[in-house]
Parts: C-alpha cells; sequence; structure tokens
C-alpha cells in the first residue's frame, strides 16, 4: 500500500487534539479505525489526496450499553464485540445483527470497527446493510457539536459519506421495536468471505392475529451505489395478513426501488433477480424466528 502524498500519522489520545489535524489538513485529512478496507480504498484510486492519517483507536470510542430503548454501540467497537451483544442469540429482533456478523472472517472481526464500516459509505459491506434494517441511527462529533442522523442521511455515494471534513461517527444506535419484531440478514457471494454480490436485511413486527405493523427491507451489494430501502417492499407488508403470497409479492416489489450495477462480479439483470429471491428468503428466515 502507497498512500504517496501521506505527510503526518497521528494517534490522538483525546479527542481535542483531532481538530488540530484537520484544521491543518483539511479534506486531506482521514480518519483510522480498523484500517481493514484502507488498501481496497488505495486500490481503487480513493486516496490520492490524503496527507494525514488520524488513528482514532485510543479516543475511548468502543463499548456496549443496553437500555431500555435499545442498545448504544460505540463506533470504535470492533465486530468482535459486537458479537458480545447481551441477549444476541435469542433475541430476534436482533437477527439480522447475527445473522451479518456470522459472514467476515475471525481477521476481520477482530480489527473491523462498526463507526469503520458507515464511514466507509461501501454498498458491499454487510453490516451497514443490517443496521439499515434495524433502523440504526448514528451520532456524528465535529468543532465541539454534535448531530445524529439516519444512516440513510450518511450514504450519498458510492464510497462517499456525508460528514464534514473533522467529523467523525462516535456511535450506533438501535432502537429496540415496539410488539412482537423479528429480523433477518442473508448474502449473496462469489466466494467464501467475498463482498456481497448482492445483500438483505429485513425487520417484521406482527400482532398477535398475524398482522404486520412495521417492516422494514434494506439491501445492499451492488443493486445501488448506496445502501438502500425499499419502500415499495414496506408499504406492501405494512397493515397485511402475513402470507406466502404477500411475501412473494413484497420480494418482487423491491424491483421498483433498486437500479443495480454491472461490474466484473456481476450484471446488473442476475443482481435484480437475486434481489427478489434473497429478498423473500430473508423475510421467510425471520418470521420463521417468531416460531
Amino acid at each position: 500500500m502507497a498512500l504517496r502524498n501521506l505527510k503526518e500519522f497521528c494517534i490522538p489520545a483525546k479527542r481535542e487534539q483531532v481538530g488540530a489535524v484537520f484544521d491543518k489538513y483539511g479534506d486531506g485529512a482521514l480518519f483510522l479505525a480498523g484500517g481493514t478496507f484502507i488498501h481496497g480504498l488505495e486500490a481503487r484510486g480513493l486516496l490520492s489526496e490524503v496527507e494525514a492519517l488520524v488513528d482514532i483507536r485510543k479516543l475511548g470510542l468502543d463499548g456496549l450499553a443496553v437500555t431500555a430503548e435499545g442498545i448504544r454501540i460505540g463506533a470504535a467497537t470492533t465486530f468482535a464485540g459486537l458479537a458480545q451483544t447481551p441477549d444476541l442469540n435469542n433475541a430476534a429482533w436482533l437477527g439480522a445483527l447475527k445473522d451479518a456478523l456470522a459472514y467476515p472472517p475471525m481477521q476481520i472481526r477482530n480489527v473491523a470497527t462498526v463507526g469503520g464500516c458507515l464511514a466507509a459509505a461501501c454498498p458491499f459491506f454487510d453490516l451497514p446493510t443490517a443496521f439499515m434494517g434495524l433502523d440504526g441511527r448514528i451520532a456524528v462529533q465535529g468543532s465541539g457539536a454534535q448531530r445524529e442522523m439516519e444512516l440513510a442521511e450518511l450514504f450519498v455515494g458510492l464510497f462517499e459519506n456525508s460528514l464534514k471534513p473533522g467529523e467523525l461517527i462516535t456511535e450506533l444506535m438501535l432502537p429496540k421495536p415496539v410488539g412482537r419484531s423479528t429480523s433477518a440478514f442473508i448474502k449473496l457471494e462469489g466466494t467464501a468471505n467475498d463482498l456481497a454480490l448482492v445483500n438483505v436485511a429485513v425487520r417484521v413486527s406482527v400482532d398477535p392475529d398475524g398482522i404486520c405493523r412495521d417492516a422494514r427491507v434494506a439491501l445492499g451489494g451492488g443493486v445501488g451505489d448506496r445502501v438502500l430501502r425499499s419502500p415499495s417492499a414496506e408499504g406492501l407488508l405494512r397493515g397485511q395478513e402475513i402470507t406466502d403470497k404477500l411475501l412473494r409479492a413484497a420480494a418482487e416489489a423491491v424491483g421498483q426501488d433498486i437500479k443495480p450495477m454491472t461490474d466484473h462480479r456481476a450484471s446488473a439483470a442476475y443482481r435484480l433477480a437475486m434481489a427478489k429471491v434473497f429478498t423473500r428468503r430473508a423475510l421467510n428466515r425471520a418470521l420463521g424466528r417468531l416460531n
């Protein structure tokens, strides 16, 4: 790996020290957490303007907190740390998170961080799709001010996020849904540990009569230039009795909201077909968890 214009590498121990680096380099400074995708960005020519790397692992941004409202996850929490989420294996509403964490190899799980995988804005990653399906929100801090945003606001294009220079993700919040809720994530990959060709995360809330009260359908893996939700599929599910016919219709509806890309790994037509297949499979997996 060669960052040809790199002039400085710093490891601040306090958040106040971060601002000085960005005051000096502006857009030429880049946050580094786990760093598992930095080679991928460099190989795509996206780091040619980087002059400073800021390693944030000593800023105390890791950790998990479970509250009545949901789960708060520090941005520097590794995937392995995230796997320690209480009740992850038993709570149906966290099914999508459990599923997504099963895919990365151990080397990635031990190093990759929650905030880093979100800030990379890579639509082929798995965790961002799962987080969006679970209504994840992030806290962002920069220049002494803090704000919150939905993940749809963070992802603005291929490898492009909406963070301003000097802003960093400090926390991810996963709100606990009301009532009987379940979720699932599923991925299509070319080889073991490959980036997703297509991935899907769903969350469904069902009342005692079998009526869907709320739904989320999120997709990634080259179905667009960013991770996105399918309002068409979600709208079909809400207020309806859960039947196999409804699930087939909802899966078909995702085609109205995605614009798959063609690349060296898959064609747009193949991604479109598989997005529908995997949406239906994810819905069935999620609903199976309620039983």
